[in-house]
C-alpha cells in the first residue's frame, strides 16, 4: 500500500522515501557483482566502476600504478619467511649481535639464492616503479628504493662470487629493505583507500527494469538499456524514474533531493520534466522518455564526478617529494665519493665507499616514515567517527581556509519538527494539535508524523483522546478525516485556494513570519472554517552552531550551499553566523561554486550527504561525507564521517596538523640519518682516520627506524572527541532560522 503525500508538505533530503532497488542495503553498502552492468547508463570514459575490497584495490596514477594493496601484502609475507634465514646466516650480523654463524656444506649460498628471490620477488614493484620514474624524469622514492636494492644485489654478488678484494656482503641488508619497503607500501596502500566506487554507486540510483507501454495499451517489463527515446514508461508510486523524460498523465509528488538537494518533494504534472533516479511518492504516472544513456542528468553527474576524481588524483604525497630530493643526494654523493678515492689513488676505496653510499641512503626510517603515521591516525580517525578513504585529504585539511557545508542533513537534522502554531480565538493550542494529528495519524509522511509528535508530548492535547476515521489524502490540498463528527482538513496554501477560504487575520503575523524564515506553513480547517496554523521546520543541529563558533575561532571561514529557496538558507545563514550562502543551487552548480571559491585562492572543505553533493565532494581540496548520506556521496568523498555530527570537522583538522606535524618530525628523523651517516660512508672523516662502516651504518639507520615507530606512536596520545573540541549546548534545539533568545538584562 502506497503512503499517502501532502503536495504542500516540506519534506527533507534524509526523508522516508521508498527505495525499492533490492540490491541497495539503506545502511550505506551497494549489494552488487562488481562486474554488474551499469543499467544502460553511458559511465564516462567508457570506465564500467566497481566496488574494490582490498584485493582489487588498484592505484590508476603514481607509484603504486598497477600494483594491488593485496600483491604488497603477499610479497612482504613471502620476503619476510625468506629474509630470516638471509639475516641469521650473516656473518655480519653474527657480528654485531655476538653469535657464531653455523657452517655446513652450501650454508653460504644461502644468503645469495634466498637474497635474489627476495630481489627479484619482493623488490619486483620497486623496479619497475624505479624504471616508470626513471623513464618519467620523475625520480621519487620507487627509484631511490630501486637503486639502494639494485647497488646492494650487484655489490652482493660480487662479494660472494669473490671477484676482486671487495668486502661487501650486503645480503641481510638487501633482505631487512625490501621486507621494510613493502610493509611501509602495504600499510600506506591500506590507509589510502585509493580506489573509489562512486560512479558505481551513481548507477545504484537506477531500477534495473522499466514497465514499457506497448501500442497496444498493455505493459511489458524492459531491462532499461532498452528504453529508447520517445518510449512511454509506466512509473508506479515508489517506484523511481529510469530515464529523463517528461509526463504525459497523470500528476505525482517528486522526491528530487538526490538530485537537486531540494529538502521538499517536488509536485510534477503533465508536461513537466522528470529525471532518472527521482522518485515518484504517492502516485503512479507515465512519461514519454526523452533522454537515455549519457545524456540523462544522471550521467552528467557521473561525468563531473569522474573528471573531478581524476583531477584531485596528481597530487605528490609528501614523502615522494623528500625521496626525490634525497635521491639526488644520495645520487650527487656516491658520484662525488668515487672521484675523491679514485683521484687519491685508492680505487677499490671508491667501490667499497661509493656501493655502501648508495645501499645506506635509502633509510628504512623513510620507507615507514609517513606510512606509519597514516596508519596510526587513520586508526585514531576511526575511533573518533572519521573514515579517512584518501591520505591526502589528511594531509590537506590543515590548510583548509573555507568549509562549505550542505543544509539538508548536514547542518540541519534532515528531519521535520513543529515549530510554532497560531490558533484564530475560541481554539486553543492543543485543540489546534489534538484535531491535526488525528487527521494525520494514518499518513507516514514525514509531517506527519511531526504533528503526531508534537500531540503526543503535548499532555492536554492528549488529554483530549481525539480520534480520526475516514482517511484520505488529495493531491494538490493536504489530507482529510472525520474528527468527532467534524471534516477536518489539513494542508498548505494550495487546500485553501481549492476551499475558497481565506487566511484568518489572527494567523496572518504569524504565518507571514514563519514563511519569512523558510518554514513549511501548514491551515487546520474544521467544517471549512479555519481554526488555526502549524510551522514545521528542519531542525538547525545544536552541534552545528558549535561547530561555525570553532572554525571561526581558529579563523576557517564557514560557507554554506543548498538547493532550497533562498529564504530557508538566508535563515539559517543568520541563525548560524554562517559567512557566504550559495542557495538554489543545482549540482552542476554546486560543483561550479567549489571552483569559485578555490578560483579566489581559498582551499575548501567540502561536507555533504546526497547525491547532488558528489561532484563537490570530488572537486574539493577535502571532501567530507556525513555517514548517514548516500552511498554516491561517501565513494566521492575522502573523509567519511560515521556519524553525522558536523563538529568532527574540527577533529579532522586537528588530526590533520598532529599528523601533519608527525609527518614532518619523522622525515627530520630519516633525514637527518642521511645527513650524518651519508658523509660519514663517504670518508669525510677519513684524513683523522675515522670511515664508518656498513655494520655501524646499518645500526644507524635501525636507530632511525625506531625513533621514528616510537615518534609516530604518540599519535595515540591525541583526543579527538568532537565534544572537547566545540562543546555544544544540548538545551540549545531552536529550529532552523529561529533566533536565539536574547539575553536576560
Amino acid at each position: 500500500m502506497s503512503t499517502p503525500h501532502h503536495p504542500d508538505h516540506p519534506t527533507g533530503q534524509n526523508a522516508e522515501r521508498p527505495d525499492p532497488d533490492p540490491h541497495t542495503n539503506h545502511a550505506g553498502h551497494a549489494h552488487r557483482p562488481a562486474d554488474a552492468d551499469t543499467h544502460g547508463q553511458a559511465m564516462p570514459q567508457g570506465h564500467a566502476h566497481s566496488a574494490l575490497d582490498e584485493d582489487h584495490q588498484v592505484h590508476d596514477h603514481g607509484k603504486h600504478a598497477g600494483h594491488s594493496t593485496a600483491m604488497f601484502r603477499n610479497r612482504f609475507w613471502v620476503s619476510l619467511v625468506l629474509s630470516i634465514p638471509v639475516v641469521f646466516f650473516s656473518h655480519m650480523v653474527g657480528q654485531l649481535l655476538g653469535y657464531h654463524v653455523p657452517q655446513f656444506p652450501g650454508s653460504a649460498w644461502i644468503a645469495p639464492v634466498l637474497g635474489t628471490v627476495i630481489y627479484l620477488y619482493g623488490g619486483a614493484p620497486f623496479l619497475k616503479g624505479g624504471l616508470t620514474e626513471l623513464r618519467a624524469r620523475q625520480p621519487g622514492m620507487m627509484l631511490l628504493i630501486a637503486m639502494a636494492i639494485t647497488v646492494a644485489f650487484v655489490a652482493s654478488w660480487v662479494t660472494s662470487l669473490g671477484v676482486g678484494e671487495l668486502m661487501l656482503d650486503f645480503w641481510w641488508e638487501l633482505a631487512l629493505l625490501v621486507v621494510i619497503m613493502l610493509l611501509g607500501h602495504w600499510m600506506e596502500m591500506r590507509a589510502l583507500g585509493a580506489a573509489s566506487s562512486a560512479l558505481d554507486a551513481l548507477a545504484e540510483l537506477l531500477p534495473e527494469e522499466a514497465e514499457k507501454l506497448t501500442a497496444e495499451g498493455t505493459t511489458v517489463t524492459v531491462p532499461i538499456g532498452e528504453l529508447a527515446v520517445g518510449d512511454t514508461v509506466l512509473v508506479r508510486s515508489g517506484g523511481r524514474m529510469p530515464a529523463d523524460g517528461t509526463l504525459i498523465q497523470g500528476t505525482a509528488e517528486f522526491d528530487e533531493s538526490m538530485i537537486t538537494g531540494e529538502s521538499r518533494a517536488v509536485a510534477r504534472t503533465v508536461g513537466d520534466r522528470v529525471v532518472a533516479g527521482t522518485v515518484a511518492t504517492d502516485n503512479t504516472v507515465r512519461v514519454r522518455i526523452e533522454a537515455i544513456g549519457a545524456d540523462t542528468a544522471l550521467a552528467g553527474i557521473q561525468r563531473m564526478v569522474a573528471d573531478a576524481q581524476e583531477s584531485s588524483s596528481r597530487a605528490q604525497a609528501l614523502a615522494d617529494r623528500a625521496a626525490a630530493l634525497l635521491f639526488w643526494f644520495a645520487l650527487g654523493a656516491a658520484i662525488i665519493t668515487a672521484i675523491v678515492w679514485t683521484v687519491i689513488g685508492q680505487p677499490t676505496d671508491a667501490v667499497t665507499r661509493t656501493v655502501t653510499v648508495l645501499v645506506i641512503a635509502c633509510p628504512h626510517a623513510l620507507g615507514l616514515a609517513i606510512p606509519l603515521v597514516i596508519a596510526i591516525s587513520t586508526e585514531r580517525a576511526a575511533k573518533a567517527g572519521l573514515l579517512i578513504k584518501d591520505r591526502m585529504a589528511l594531509e590537506r585539511m590543515r590548510t583548509i581556509d573555507v568549509v562549505l557545508f550542505d543544509k539538508t542533513g548536514t547542518l540541519t537534522e534532515g528531519a521535520h519538527a513543529v515549530t510554532g502554531t497560531a490558533t484564530v480565538p475560541g481554539t486553543t493550542e492543543a485543540e489546534l494539535l489534538a484535531y491535526a494529528a488525528a487527521a494525520e495519524a494514518d499518513s507516514e509522511h514525514p509531517v506527519a508524523r511531526a504533528i503526531v509528535s508534537a500531540a503526543t508530548g503535548n499532555p492536554e492535547a492528549v488529554g483530549l483522546g481525539l480520534r480520526g476515521t475516514g482517511f484520505t489524502a488529495a493531491t494538490g490540498r493536504g489530507v482529510k478525516a472525520t474528527v468527532a463528527g467534524a471534516e477536518v482538513l489539513v494542508g498548505g496554501p494550495n487546500m485553501l485556494r481549492e476551499l475558497v477560504l481565506d487566511t484568518p487575520e489572527a494567523l496572518a503575523g504569524d504565518i507571514r513570519s514563519w514563511a519569512d524564515r523558510g518554514a513549511g506553513v501548514l491551515h487546520v480547517v474544521r467544517d471549512r472554517t479555519v481554526i488555526g496554523a502549524i510551522a514545521v521546520e528542519d531542525r538547525v543541529r545544536p552541534e552545528s552552531r558549535a561547530a561555525v563558533a570553532a572554525l571561526h575561532a581558529r579563523e576557517v571561514k564557514v560557507a554554506m550551499i543548498t538547493g532550497d529557496a533562498r529564504q530557508v538558507a538566508e535563515a539559517v545563514a543568520r541563525d548560524l553566523g554562517i559567512d557566504e550562502v550559495f542557495a538554489e543551487v543545482l549540482p552542476q552548480d554546486k560543483d561550479t561554486k567549489v571552483s569559485q571559491l578555490q578560483s579566489r585562492g581559498l582551499s575548501v572543505a567540502m561536507v555533504g550527504d546526497g547525491v547532488n553533493d558528489a561532484p563537490a565532494l570530488a572537486r574539493a581540496e577535502v571532501g567530507i561525507a556525513i555517514g548517514a548520506g548516500t552511498d554516491v556521496a561517501m565513494e566521492s568523498a575522502g573523509v567519511v564521517l560515521a556519524g553525522n555530527d558536523p563538529r568532527a570537522v574540527l577533529s579532522m583538522i586537528e588530526l590533520s596538523h598532529a599528523s601533519y606535524a608527525k609527518m614532518i618530525q619523522n622525515l627530520v628523523w630519516a633525514a637527518g640519518y642521511n645527513v650524518i651517516s651519508v658523509p660519514l660512508a663517504a670518508g669525510v672523516l677519513a684524513p683523522i682516520g675515522f670511515v664508518l662502516s656498513p655494520a655501524v651504518g646499518a645500526i644507524l639507520m635501525s636507530a632511525s627506524t625506531i625513533v621514528v615507530a616510537l615518534n609516530a606512536q604518540l599519535l595515540r596520545r591525541i583526543d579527538l572527541a568532537p565534544a572537547r573540541l566545540a562543546p555544544a549546548s544540548t538545551g540549545d534545539r531552536r529550529p532552523a532560522g529561529q533566533p536565539a533568545a536574547a539575553p536576560a538584562s
